[in-house]
This record gives structure tokens, sequence and C-alpha cells, in this order.
């Protein structure tokens, strides 16, 4: 991506630096569950969590402060551009539908971390808290992306990440989050399940509204680093990884063939009103 010598956000909060004291081993797509199941009252079936433990073998480690290399630096910088385009598009967005966009922050952090929604640790995953109105990412998580789950790597798959995280944020701003998690009230966990993955393939769907608006940025590879992520997150791809045994029934996040098919939509159209996930998720 074409990002060198642009507008950085000022609204990140480079929390790097700071020790994180006792954090759980593990981490990247296998933490984004347990985040979920902590602010959403419960998305993933057994199958998935009994391979969770498993995985991480209930170990901790001290997590010290560590001065920033040349190439965390960069990394923040990098990170600091895409949030300033977020923020751009989106402002323009929300004014183009007379709404006034509120810009979140974005909090990097190596370890743990304490939010609104409660503690994380890197485990977790990048995640967006609707309590603080906060992304939080531990940079550690792409390695584990490409290393233990095949994705291309590369920026964009970076962007992509954050771009959906901000695609949370931006259904906190209309509503649409707080109206799921009441539609969730009194379903069985399969209904229930069918709401969340609903929510996040909307968000899969603005991070490709937002690329769509961004495409003067892009390099050449940057859509195939995106859709690699967005396949290596797919709920069927997750389960394979982890257990051998996929159930369809549990998925929160929507399957690899989904998330990449609601990217592509928004990146297509750039539409906010083509994001119609609740209405084609049943």
């Amino acid at each position: 991506m074409k990002w060198l010598g642009r507008r950085q956000s000022d609204n990140v909060e480079d929390r790097r630096g700071v020790s994180g004291g006792k954090v759980a081993l593990g981490g990247g797509v296998i933490g984004i569950i347990i985040l979920l199941l902590n602010v959403f009252g419960g998305e993933t079936g057994q199958t998935v969590g009994s391979a969770l433990e498993q995985l991480q073998g209930g170990q901790q480690q001290t997590e010290a402060a560590a001065p920033l290399s040349k190439e965390d630096e960069e990394m923040g910088n990098f990170v600091r551009v895409i949030l300033a385009d977020n923020e751009d598009i989106w402002s323009k967005i929300f004014e183009e539908h007379g709404m006034t966009y509120k810009k979140p922050k974005l909090v990097l952090f190596r370890g743990s971390v304490q939010t609104a929604c409660g503690g994380a640790s890197s485990a977790s995953g990048p995640f967006y808290c609707p309590g603080d109105q906060k992304v939080y990412m531990d940079l550690g998580f792409f390695e584990e992306l490409k290393t233990k789950f095949g994705a291309k790597g590369g920026d964009f798959a970076i962007a992509y990440v954050i771009a959906h995280e901000i695609g949370h944020h931006v259904q906190t701003l209309l509503g649409t989050s707080a109206k799921m998690r009441q539609a969730q009230q009194g379903k069985s966990e399969t209904e229930a399940n069918k709401l969340s993955v609903a929510l996040e393939l909307q968000a899969d769907f603005y991070a490709g509204v937002w690329t769509h608006y961004n495409q003067k940025n892009l390099d050449t590879d940057d859509i195939d680093e995106a859709l690699s992520a967005a396949n290596a997150v797919g709920d069927d791809a997750i389960q394979s990884k982890m257990s051998d045994q996929v159930v369809p029934d549990s998925f929160t996040h929507g399957s690899s063939e989904q998330r990449m098919y609601w990217f592509k939509k928004g990146f297509k159209t750039g539409d906010i009103e083509q994001g119609t996930t609740f209405e084609e998720i049943r």
C-alpha cells in the first residue's frame, strides 16, 4: 500500500513500551474467540473451546517492557496512516448521509491491556471495545496469521483487519451492534450465532467499502492480501486448523467464503446501503 509521507492520525495510543505483566500464551486468530466470548456473551462452540485449551496449555509468561525497534516505529506509523484513511473516508460517508462520524482511538499494546470491556491479552487478537469505542491491537497477531493460519500477509492484511474493526465502530455509531445484542436475547445458541455472523460479515463489508474509496493508495497485490486474510479467519478455516472438525452451527464470524464475498461486495459497490447481511444471513 502507498502510505509513506501521508497523513497520520493522532488518535493512536501506543502502549507497546509498557510492561504487560502476566499474560496467557497463545494468540492471534485463536484469541479472537476468547475476546468475543467475554464481550458478547458466548459465541463459540464446545469443539472450538476444547481445541483452544489444548493449544494454549494453560501456560503464562511475564511480558516485560521493551524499547521499540525501528521496525516497531515504522509499523506504528503505518497504523496511524491507515487509521487516518478510515477517519477521512468514514467522515465523508457519514456527512453524505446527514450524520457526524465520531473518530475512535486505536490502542497498540503488547502482552495484555485493560479496556472498558475488561482485561485482554495478546491472545484476544485485534478487537473493538464498544464500551470505550477503541480498537485494540497487538501487532504480533499478523505474524501468527501467516505462520499458523496460512494467510499471505503483507501490509494490506493489516489494513483490512483495522478496517474490519473500524466497521464495528461504525455499527456502534449506527446502533446496529446494540440492536443485534438485543435480538440475541432469548434466542437459541444457534440463532444467536447467526446474528453474530451477520454482524461480523457486515464489518467485512464495511472494510470493503473503505477499500473502495481508498483505491488511489492501493498496490497491485493489496486486494489479494485482504482476501487471503479474510479466508484465513473464516470460522471453517479456524475450526479445521484447531480441531479438524467444522461445526457450522457454532460459526460466529462466517465462513471463509462468506467473509471474502462480503468484503468484495463492499469493495465493488462502495455503498453502505448494500451491507444487508442481517437480511441475507439466515
